[in-house]
Formats: structure tokens, C-alpha cells, sequence
């Protein structure tokens, strides 16, 4: 295939995607903001993890949600934390308690029960971000799977899961930079409306 029509063909899968999530996740996707917004008006925050391209993502939208998700709308500054940003906590913890441990155990000293918990995996079986929804549920910290395929192991510690049905990681990762977008623009305009 040229790569003309091989871009093209990106393009399709990609669009082709978003739109099957379109039609099959409204459901799921104002629970996650239902869930959201009871823990902005109470107080909470929303953690987010991942690794590799999923930790990107993870502190892409938490710094859309602390700092400006749309520039059009000017609104307070409202609390998120990506689990990925501090070295110093991630070497740290890795050494003194293993690769498994480094979210859960900064979760486990910075969240409180109503927080939300955003797990970023595109298999579902990264072992670090299952622990920390472990240890989110322990917690009482309401848990989202940004999930791919089968959603993998990780589905079953989702009060919430988000599953992009690809076995593409690029295409599930995509898919889930959209569904965070979604997610966060739908809570910010309940919250400025209030």
C-alpha cells in the first residue's frame, strides 16, 4: 500500500473507532462524569496514572484539569495529580518498594475516600497501575480504567471501565486522549454552570 493510502487508512481506523465509542459508551462515560462531579463538589481531586504513552496521557489531562482545559472558559483551578510527575517519587519508590509500588504509594499518602482514580493502560495488565487501583478501592477512591482489548485484568478493579476495543496501541491511545477530553469537558461544564 502507498503511503497516501496508508495515511488515509490510519485516518479511517482512528475516526472509525472514536465513532463505535460514540455509539457504544455514553452510558459508561456520564458515570465517570457523574462520579467526578461528586467528588469536585465534595471536596476531592482526580488522580491520574500510566506508563510509557499512557503516562503522557495521564499528565495531559491532569494539567487540562488543574490548570486550562478550554481557553474559552475561565474557571478556578481545580485539584489533579498525575501519579507520573515527580522522579524523585518514582525512582524512590521504585527502589525502596518495587516498580509495582510506584503509584500506589504516593496515592496511598495523597488520596482520601471520594478522590477518583484515572488508570491508564492499553493492555489492562500493567502490574503498577493494577496496585494502584487496589489500593484506590482500599481507599474508597472511586476507580477508571482507560482500558484496551479486553480491558485485561485490570477491568475487575474499575468501578468504572472504559474499554477501547482495539488491540492497536496507538489507536487505543487515541481513543483514550478523546475519552479523557470528553470526560473532563462534560464535568467542566456542569461545574462553571453551577
Amino acid at each position: 500500500m502507498e503511503e497516501a493510502a496508508r495515511f488515509v487508512s490510519l485516518m479511517e481506523e482512528g475516526a472509525a473507532l472514536r465513532h463505535r465509542l460514540a455509539g457504544e459508551m455514553t452510558t459508561a462515560v456520564i458515570g465517570v462524569v457523574d462520579a467526578c462531579e461528586a467528588s469536585m463538589r465534595g471536596g476531592g481531586k482526580l488522580f491520574f496514572c500510566g506508563n510509557g504513552g499512557s503516562a503522557a496521557d495521564a499528565q495531559h489531562l491532569a494539567t487540562e484539569w488543574l490548570v486550562r482545559l478550554r481557553s474559552r472558559v475561565e474557571r478556578p483551578s481545580w485539584p489533579a495529580i498525575a501519579l507520573t510527575l515527580d522522579p524523585t517519587a518514582l525512582t524512590a519508590g521504585g527502589n525502596d518498594y518495587g516498580f509495582d509500588e510506584v503509584f500506589a504509594r504516593p496515592l496511598s499518602g495523597l488520596g482520601r475516600a471520594g478522590d477518583v482514580l484515572f488508570g491508564i493502560t492499553t493492555s489492562g495488565r500493567s502490574p503498577n497501575v493494577r496496585r494502584a487501583l487496589e489500593t484506590a478501592r482500599g481507599m474508597g477512591i472511586v476507580t477508571v480504567g482507560l482500558l484496551g482489548g479486553d480491558g485485561g485484568p485490570a477491568r475487575a478493579l474499575c468501578d468504572h471501565p472504559l474499554i477501547v476495543p482495539s488491540d492497536v496501541t496507538a489507536r487505543i491511545q487515541e481513543a483514550h486522549i478523546a475519552l479523557g477530553h470528553a470526560v473532563l469537558e462534560l464535568l467542566e461544564d456542569r461545574l462553571v454552570r453551577a
